[in-house]
């Protein structure tokens, strides 16, 4: 009798499993489409922001650079560095990036850059830091993120590029000190990235329509 309870009991909970996987993929995939729209709203939001449409007379959302995964930006996924123009020279590049080592996981950001290679700002798209606490890289919730503004590889020198805590020039939070660690270095490793990968960022405007054209015709003959 207690074996066919048991054996009852494994396949109830076997099927409960199996069932909250199927509702839990199946949820995944239903939302899918829309956490991608809620995460390109915030980005333009983001980007309009960092440089306003005042600064620039291109459109930035289709002027844009491939990112490959990896590497410094440490992305998990082929992402795009958005180019601002005023009258055909650029005034800034937007890079994404990644802290892989958040409290609570990787944190997202957004990093304006201007040719010189001096920051115009930091912005947080995604992040899972502790309310109250790692989420003051959110500009809701702290103006801590502002504090890039006007940084450089040489403003603070590299020794500086670390909270205080660890005898560098940024603050942390108090109770936190994980999470403006990990934003701070992600930042850092951004501005050697492009000191590093000028050329591939500062490219001249692309004739945007004339490349939409051809893509089209690509897609035809494939």
């Amino acid at each position: 009798m207690n074996t066919l309870l048991i054996t009852r009991s494994g396949i109830v909970l076997g099927l409960f499993a199996m069932a909250t996987s199927a509702l839990i993929a199946w949820t995944e995939f239903s939302t899918a489409e829309q956490r991608a729209e809620n995460v390109n709203f915030a980005q333009q939001k983001i980007l309009a922001a960092l440089i306003p449409p005042d600064r620039h007379d291109n459109d930035v959302l289709h002027d844009t650079v491939p990112v490959a995964p990896g590497g410094p930006l440490a992305n998990e996924e082929p992402a795009v560095a958005y180019i601002a123009r005023k009258d055909g020279r650029i005034v800034g590049v937007v890079l994404p990036a990644t802290a892989p080592d958040g409290y609570s996981g990787r944190i997202t950001l957004m990093v304006a850059i201007r040719p010189d290679n001096t920051l115009i700002g930091v912005r947080t798209l995604a992040h899972r830091e502790t309310p109250g606490l790692g989420d003051k890289v959110d500009l809701r919730k702290s103006d801590w993120m502002l504090g890039f503004a006007g940084r450089s590889l040489q403003n603070p020198k590299p020794a500086g590029w670390k909270v205080k805590k660890d005898g560098g020039v940024f603050d942390q939070f108090t109770g936190a000190t994980i999470t403006p660690r990990a934003v701070v270095a992600a930042v850092h490793r951004t501005l050697k990235f492009f000191e590093q990968e000028r050329e591939h960022f500062l490219v001249p405007p692309r004739d945007i329509e004339t490349d939409r054209v051809a893509d089209a015709t690509a897609g035809k003959a494939g």
